[in-house]
């Protein structure tokens, strides 16, 4: 099984800190980029579950992945990132999805939500118009909401609580609706708690991808008794960042045929 061994790219903001100096370019977003700068970057993790299967998430940052090696050392389920807001497809899509795929992993496509560009349904069907549907043939993988902090600006997009809910409940019941299944959420459970409320409606239908660097994944957010995903770490580098699936291959599987 990989272990992560790379050099944390991020640093550290305080809590809720937009990045008013270094704002970066819009579309250029991934998944536990805000993570690593709010809650700290990875160390090893350790885990009593007896059995994990490795993955990897990757961005455009990433560009040309070398799958095959990936697949060699391990690694068996990966997520690409598709969309932003509604204003960016991932460039390398097409290589990172197809690639994962055609070296036989189980794969899927993720969607960073901007909630304070458009609303919820309009970025899901956005993701879904760009690569972010859903097959049964066994290999691919729910869609995942990526919301984690705004890279661009206010920590919760500027919106309260129960406005952030609605938001994310528009997204998942579009999702659902064009695809018939529930999306993943990928998450922090200190940004679930800071601007959700630590809502726990959701945990009944959505699947947890949980973002935590750390030796184990701490408290989980609200309504959620275990997570079906752990980023463990968001340091990756040109390989992608390091995930947990919690249980064997066949459990992936099983999510991929729903």
């Amino acid at each position: 099984m990989v272990t992560a061994l790379f050099a944390a790219m991020a640093c550290a903001l305080p809590l809720g800190t937009a990045q008013a100096a270094s704002t970066p370019t819009r579309g250029t977003a991934y998944m536990g980029e805000t993570v690593a700068a709010h809650d700290g970057t990875h160390s090893t993790p350790t885990s009593g579950d007896a059995t994990q299967t490795e993955g990897v998430d990757v961005s455009n940052y990433q560009g040309s992945v070398a799958w095959s090696t990936l697949y060699g050392s391990g690694v068996r389920w990966a997520y690409t990132k598709a969309t932003e807001g509604t204003y960016y497809t991932n460039p390398s899509f097409a290589q990172q999805y197809n690639g994962s795929y055609n070296v036989g992993m189980i794969r899927g496509a993720y969607h960073f939500a901007t909630p304070d560009t458009t609303s919820g349904a309009t970025q899901a069907s956005y993701f879904v118009a760009h690569g972010g549907g859903w097959s049964k043939d066994g290999r691919t993988l729910p869609g995942v909401l990526d919301i984690e902090w705004d890279p661009y600006g206010a920590a919760c997009y500027g919106k309260s609580a129960s406005a952030m809910v609605s938001w994310i409940a528009d997204f998942l019941n579009t999702y659902r609706s064009l695809t018939g299944r529930d999306a993943v959420i990928y998450t922090a459970t200190s940004w679930w708690t800071e601007c959700t409320g630590d809502y726990a409606g959701f945990a009944g239908s959505n699947p947890l991808w949980i973002a935590r660097y750390a030796s184990s994944v701490g408290t989980l957010p609200g309504g959620w008794s275990y997570y079906t995903m752990w980023q463990y770490t968001s340091s990756g580098a040109t390989v992608g960042d390091h995930d947990y699936f919690n249980g064997a291959l066949d459990r992936v599987q099983a999510l991929a045929n729903g």
